[in-house]
């Protein structure tokens, strides 16, 4: 009788895995997604072992630099996945542009607004993920380490890791020493510039983005920012 329960039990581990032991801690808090419903908030694509889809200043995205153990990915290749319904998902960059597919099958940061071109696909298949795009291929990167979408088979280069951290706040002026902040959206300028390209030279700060901010910083996430 105990046997049979320990069977069940197993049968139960089996069924519902706990991520490897240290996988998280390897990616600097950064756990794995295994499933649709696990996609949400902050989120980090590992192309490759330890390797990001970093944001460039052109719009469009590169493979990024290796990451040492522990390291967490660096503010250029953290995104926001949003879900648009039960089997597709739309990403937005941190310069606040949603991710698409150009004509000649290059992933571009451009957009504005979520439409068709603007929604991927995550296929989870026996442990392992590819991200389908809207024009039926897969997301890698090529030679020169520029990401495409333009495999129609899921083979071993299209194989790729999201990773979240929904627990994490991110300090946008983490890099940016307290007497140099000033105001919180002279703050928020400032990081935007430091990580992000704006189009036509124009800052789009939204009250909305100051308002979190201020709450933000209200309830300890951001640390003091003086007046200047």
């Amino acid at each position: 009788h105990k046997k049979h329960k320990k069977r069940k039990h197993d049968e139960i581990d089996t069924d519902t895995p706990k991520p490897e032991k240290g996988d998280s801690e390897k990616h600097g808090g950064w756990w794995l997604a295994k499933k649709f419903d696990d996609i949400s908030g902050n989120t980090a694509i590992e192309m490759d072992d330890m390797r990001y889809l970093a944001a460039q200043d052109n719009g469009r995205f590169k493979l990024g630099p290796p990451r040492d153990e522990g390291e967490e990915p660096d503010p250029i290749e953290i995104l926001t996945a949003v879900k648009v319904n039960e089997t597709k998902i739309a990403i937005k960059s941190g310069y606040g542009k949603y991710l698409s597919i150009d004509p000649d099958d290059g992933v571009i940061g451009r957009s504005e607004a979520i439409g068709a071109r603007e929604q991927w696909e995550p296929v989870f298949q026996e442990g392992r993920m590819a991200l389908n795009g809207s024009n039926n291929c897969f997301l890698s990167y090529d030679d020169d380490g520029d990401i495409v979408c333009n495999s129609k088979k899921a083979g071993e280069s299209e194989m790729l890791k999201i990773r979240l951290n929904a627990n994490i706040e991110t300090d946008p002026f983490a890099n940016i020493p307290v007497e140099e902040r000033g105001k919180i959206k002279d703050a928020e300028i400032n990081y935007v510039k430091k990580f992000q390209s704006y189009q036509d030279r124009k800052l789009k700060i939204s009250a909305e983005d100051v308002s979190s901010l201020k709450k933000a910083k209200k309830g300890g996430v951001l640390h003091e920012c003086e007046k200047r």
